[in-house]
């Protein structure tokens, strides 16, 4: 693989891993545009989440910490009896959010026929769900005055929250950042709150795909013609540079504006996604 090819698709999942503008069908097109395709697509895209991962958790070490701190703390919680801690609250949540996002990955990767996926991965399909689901996060941040914060967290929170993940694992364009956004807004977390628990949440579902991504190419001849572990690495280190970028900015942004501008993203790049398909780009020429 060319290094421009690497390079695009990295530093476009690291900009758009955390944003709720759906990092899958950038990366999906992005692909298309570099000709990347079949298993090596699916491979770098997954060992590119890897350099994304790190840079959330580096971002938020501080939340990290006190989840892995409060994780053990949970494993003693029924012999101490001791209330939960902060931390061992999120690392709680953290748990009640994961299992729907692996259900996800576990139909993706063996369930459903490749018919289904290759439907869902067609530009119309991208493009609708881009536009719905931008228009579900434009509801939901406008609906009304929300300022709950992590410590209002609910067991039945984090499990809605989680639960939206699945839908994004399945239909290319939701973004699972997005969707879980739209969730947290719409149970009434402000919204840097529900950026940041939306970005921990997909921790574990994202160390899934890197470990799914670094073991594929693993395996991968040294000396064949698709992709290598080196092209993943390479992939990796980009989008964490990217990715720690994208979630300073989104975290900034967050702090002095609404979701509106990513919802007119959205819009914006749905209908391009559109007017330039081969049905409807024929039909206006």
């Amino acid at each position: 693989m060319s290094i421009v090819q690497l390079v695009f698709i990295a530093v476009i999942q690291g900009i758009t891993e955390w944003l709720p503008i759906s990092s899958s069908a950038h990366v999906l097109l992005a692909s298309d545009f570099v000709g990347l395709v079949g298993q090596d697509e699916l491979l770098i895209n997954a060992a590119s989440n890897t350099g994304t991962l790190i840079a959330m958790l580096l971002y938020f070490r501080k939340d990290v910490g006190a989840a892995i701190l409060g994780g053990f703390e949970l494993l003693g919680a029924p012999v101490t009896k001791r209330p939960l801690s902060s931390g061992a609250r999120l690392a709680l949540c953290i748990l009640v959010a994961t299992p729907f996002a692996l259900l996800g990955a576990v139909i993706y990767e063996y369930l459903a026929p490749d018919a289904v996926w290759a439907a869902m991965r067609s530009v119309y399909a991208v493009a609708a769900s881009t536009i719905i689901f931008g228009a579900l996060l434009w509801w939901a941040d406008a609906k009304g005055a929300q300022s709950r914060s992590e410590g209002d967290m609910t067991l039945r929170d984090a499990f809605l929250i989680g639960a939206s993940q699945l839908i994004a694992v399945i239909i290319p364009g939701t973004s699972r950042s997005g969707i879980t956004m739209t969730a947290a807004r719409a149970l009434g977390y402000e919204r840097v709150e529900a950026a940041r628990f939306a970005m921990l949440i997909g921790a574990p579902i994202l160390a899934a795909v890197s470990l799914y991504g670094m073991m594929g190419l693993a395996a991968a001849p040294a000396d064949g013609a698709g992709a290598t572990m080196s092209d993943g690495l390479i992939v990796a280190a980009l989008a964490f540079v990217s990715g720690y970028a994208s979630i300073g900015l989104l975290m900034t942004l967050l702090r002095k504006m609404s979701f509106l501008p990513f919802v007119l993203y959205r819009f914006a790049l749905g209908i391009a996604l559109l007017v330039t398909s081969p049905i409807v780009a024929g039909s206006l020429s």
